[in-house]
């Protein structure tokens, strides 16, 4: 069978003759089964060869409807069909099954032949881990001296924990989901579920993996190099990093709907977050010297609010100490010796917008989740047209 069409039914050396005698003899040393499977499988990775493989079942269905086997197995169908009378197949339920009933196995299959790959769960668990280790032995223990750049080694530091994480959740997709893609195609044309299905399966597998993969990278990161030491602002970190990596991930999926060239979704993706952080963290320029367009555009940036939220759990209530205090007083630098100054000079009003930055933040997830949805739903329409 292939695509709905019945090659041929019968004995294996009938099988040999009949691929013989329609020209695909099978090659020496081959398994005939295989090779033949293989020969009237439809190859969907383009659709050249999509074309090409089609135009071949036609021709062998044809072929064999023109021969004896075809005919001896109608004789054999039709005697067997008088001798046994045929009962209704007892089906319990005529209808699709439930969406939520679809999910769950295509998440289950999506684990299952995702976890047999392990050099890909490892590379995925710690890949965060290699870029911290980098990271951590770069700047080693920073400095609470702003003449030794206390305030510079962090905001570096805040910069890379805002861009690694979503572009590393980026590559993730753009290396794992094409292939899930290329089945879900072929499996929602025959009508067992809709594109955006396994798209939804495979955006909640990746949780718990970006969960242990942030958790790996922020928590020895955080702790290595010395961020603010508590605990509660360790999570409300850990926090922004998750959400920056689902972002990312979930931002790759959701362009992969429309585009099926994992090539040009990773430059995409790339020129997004990049964009987002030069628009919305700051660092580039401040907002009271960017532009009033660039300025409206930053609002739409998920990074502008976790960059808020960074800078706050780091620098709210920090003390920096500044060389030799007593003899620096003139030293402009040191008007940054309390945390709070450099947040009102660079992030004015940002501590009271603190937990709306937070929602904000959050809202993005869904957001780009429901993104995705319409873009497989479009890309759905467009095949079907």
């Amino acid at each position: 069978m292939s695509h709905g069409e019945l090659i041929f039914c019968g004995e294996s050396e009938e099988m040999v003759t009949f691929f013989s005698d329609c020209g695909y003899a099978c090659p020496e040393y081959s398994n005939p089964f295989d090779y033949y499977v293989d020969l009237t499988s439809v190859d969907t990775r383009s659709k050249e060869r999509e074309l090409e493989t089609y135009g071949r079942i036609h021709v062998l269905v044809d072929a064999y409807q023109n021969t004896e086997i075809w005919k001896n197995m109608l004789d054999k169908i039709n005697e067997y069909g008088t001798k046994i009378p045929s009962q209704a197949t007892p089906f319990r339920n005529k209808d699709s099954p439930a969406t939520i009933c679809k999910l769950g196995i295509l998440l289950r299959r999506t684990v299952r032949n995702l976890s047999r790959n392990r050099i890909g769960i490892i590379m995925r668990l710690f890949q965060n881990v290699f870029f911290a280790l980098f990271m951590a032995f770069f700047l080693m223990r920073l400095s609470n001296d702003v003449l030794k750049g206390a305030i510079q080694d962090r905001l570096g530091l805040l910069f890379q924990s805002i861009g690694a994480p979503a572009y590393l959740g980026a590559l993730n997709a753009v290396a794992l989901f094409p292939a899930l893609r290329a089945v879900s195609d072929q499996e929602s044309e025959d009508g067992l579920y809709q594109k955006w299905h396994m798209m939804l399966a495979y955006k909640i597998h990746i949780i718990p993996f970006s969960t242990l993969s942030m958790l790996f990278f922020g928590g020895f990161l955080y702790w290595a190099v010395g961020l603010y030491p508590d605990v509660l602002r360790f999570l409300t970190y850990f926090a922004v990093l998750l959400i920056f990596h689902f972002i990312g991930e979930y931002l790759a999926v959701a362009l992969l709907g429309l585009v099926r060239n994992p090539n040009i979704v990773n430059s995409v993706a790339a020129l997004i977050i990049v964009a987002g952080v030069l628009l919305g963290s700051g660092f580039l320029r401040t907002t009271e010297d960017m532009p009033t367009v660039f300025l409206w555009l930053s609002y739409l940036t998920f990074q502008k609010y976790g960059t808020e939220i960074l800078v706050i759990n780091e620098f709210y209530g920090k003390t920096f100490t500044c060389g030799n205090f007593n003899s620096t007083t003139n030293n402009p630098n040191c008007a940054f010796a309390q945390g709070i100054n450099f947040i009102d000079k660079l992030y004015p009003g940002a501590p009271s917008r603190f937990t709306i930055d937070f929602v904000v933040l959050s809202v993005f997830v869904p957001l780009i989740v429901i993104i995705g949805i319409i873009n497989f739903k479009i890309r759905d329409f467009i095949i079907r047209r």
